[in-house]
């Protein structure tokens, strides 16, 4: 899928970065139009209709890096669909690998930015979005482009039903920070945090990525935020 100049404004950079496998490539002929959203047709009102076989409710992992995370989720609850949003090709082309090589059937993706698929989704659809390890654009004249923005939370208010979350970590304090001081602006969110575990330490569940190993490796301390969708708050249009 390429990027039109009349979508949303995206907060990914580079596409591509090693060089596929041949089964890899190949993975991308056969398998991901089976399992790729078709954005030129309406969202169907029930996105548990979207999956091949039934699921309970749906989640949506925004940046799968690997999919190590997003397939330990899928394996782990077979009841659930979760739809995996990466636009970058090697990240694709591994996740392609581990659900063709597992056969799971309860993931659905979306091969280019967030940004172009958010609007699409219907409202209240989703029981959790997570956002693990986004990029954090270090250099302040590209904080723009990071994707926890105050219009971006809106949008996910928008998507996330009453009670559901929004699940957030990053090994930047900056960005932790950053996140922190928009989502207690929403009116939409709250963080469920009681004690300094509740952010210092993976939520149960929690898969880590290879990101974060390497950031651990590398002395980076991870902060991990769960905030809730409160049952209260309207919704704002993406739109």
């Amino acid at each position: 899928m390429t990027a039109d100049p009349k979508e949303p404004r995206a907060f990914f950079g580079r596409r591509k970065g090693h060089p596929l496998r041949d089964g890899q490539a190949a993975l991308f002929e056969t398998l991901l139009p089976q399992l790729a959203l078709d954005l030129k047709h309406p969202a169907p009102a029930d996105l548990r209709t979207l999956f091949a076989t039934p699921v309970n409710d749906v989640r949506m992992e925004i940046g799968f890096g690997g999919g190590e995370h997003l397939i330990a989720q899928a394996t782990q609850h077979p009841d659930m669909g979760f739809i995996g949003v990466e636009p970058f090709v090697n990240g694709m082309a591994k996740a392609l690998a581990a659900i063709d090589a597992a056969g799971l059937r309860n993931i659905r993706l979306h091969f280019a930015d967030a940004a172009v698929l958010l609007p699409w989704l219907p409202p209240a659809s989703l029981a959790r979005i997570d956002l693990l390890y986004p990029d954090p654009w270090h250099k302040r004249r590209h904080w723009k482009r990071r994707f926890v923005q105050t219009e971006s939370l809106q949008a996910l208010a928008r998507l996330v039903r009453a009670g559901g979350e929004f699940r957030f970590a990053t090994d930047i304090p900056h960005y932790a920070g950053w996140t922190l001081a928009r989502v207690l602006r929403s009116p939409d969110f709250a963080w469920t945090a009681q004690t300094a575990a509740d952010w210092r330490e993976p939520w149960p569940g929690f898969v880590r990525t290879r990101y974060e190993a390497k950031a651990i490796r590398e002395g980076r301390t991870p902060a991990y935020f769960i905030f809730r969708k409160d049952a209260a708050a309207g919704t704002h249009s993406a739109r």
